[in-house]
C-alpha cells in the first residue's frame, strides 16, 4: 500500500502537521480490498446519478492523483448503467493550499476540464477526506474554470477530524481515526499492485510489535 497523493501536506491524508508518529508506523487493519472497493465506487455512482435525477448535467473532477482515478472509475460505472457518458476533469489545488506558505510546493498534474462547468453540477472527487483543506482548495481553484450550478463532494474515505465546515456528500466509508493514524489508499491505476485500503498506527502505540 502507499500514502495517498501528496503525502506531505498536512491535510493529505495521512497524519496531522504536529503529531509525530516517530517515523515508524505498523499495519492496524484492513479497511476495503479490491471487491470493497469495487462495490463502494459501485454504490457511490448511483447514488450521485439519484441525487441529481439522472446523468445528464454531472461534471465529475477528479484531484490529483488518486481521486482522478477514482473520478474515472465513477463515470465509467455512471456510462454502464445510464448509458450516458460523463465527463471527467482533473484538478491540481497545490498553489491554492492555505499553506503553501509553511512548505515546498510543487505541482502534481494539468489541471483540465473538458466542458464548461458553467450551469453544470460539478462532484469533485477526492480518495480520503481529512481536514477538509484540500477540498477548499480545490472549491477556489474551481471557481476559475466557470460558475457550476452545484458542487458536490465524493470521498472514498472519511478519516474525520475536520478543520473546515466541510461535508461529503456521497462516501465510501466513514473510518473513526487517530491523529497520528495514516489511512493508505492504493489503486491499480496509480499505484500498481492490487487495489486496497488499510489503516496504519505508530509501532509504539499499545498492543504493537516493535
Amino acid at each position: 500500500m502507499h500514502a495517498s497523493p501528496g503525502a506531505g501536506p498536512p491535510d493529505a491524508h495521512a497524519t496531522a502537521a504536529g503529531h509525530s508518529v516517530g517515523g515508524r508506523l505498523a499495519f492496524r487493519t484492513g479497511v476495503f480490498d479490491s471487491s470493497d472497493l469495487r462495490r463502494a465506487h459501485t454504490r457511490i455512482a448511483h447514488e450521485i446519478v439519484e441525487r441529481n435525477h439522472g446523468a445528464g448535467d454531472i461534471v465529475l473532477v477528479g484531484l490529483y492523483t488518486r481521486g482522478l482515478a477514482i473520478a474515472r472509475r465513477l463515470a465509467a460505472a455512471i456510462e454502464e448503467f445510464e448509458a450516458t457518458p460523463v465527463p471527467v476533469g482533473a484538478l491540481d489545488v497545490a498553489f491554492y493550499r492555505d499553506d503553501i506558505s509553511l512548505r515546498a510546493v510543487g505541482p502534481l498534474g494539468h489541471s483540465e476540464v473538458p466542458v464548461d462547468v458553467s450551469g453544470r453540477v460539478v462532484v469533485l472527487v477526492d480518495d480520503v477526506l481529512y481536514t477538509g483543506r484540500t477540498v477548499r482548495a480545490a472549491l477556489d481553484a474551481l471557481t476559475e474554470l466557470g460558475r457550476p450550478r452545484a458542487v458536490q463532494l465524493a470521498v472514498l474515505v472519511d478519516r474525520g477530524h475536520r478543520e473546515l465546515p466541510i461535508r461529503p456528500d456521497f462516501v465510501g466509508k466513514n473510518l473513526p481515526t487517530r491523529y497520528d493514524e495514516d489511512v493508505r489508499v492504493c489503486l491499480v491505476e496509480t499505484d500498481g499492485g492490487v487495489d486496497g485500503v488499510e489503516l496504519w498506527g505508530p509501532v509504539d502505540a499499545p498492543g504493537d510489535e516493535s
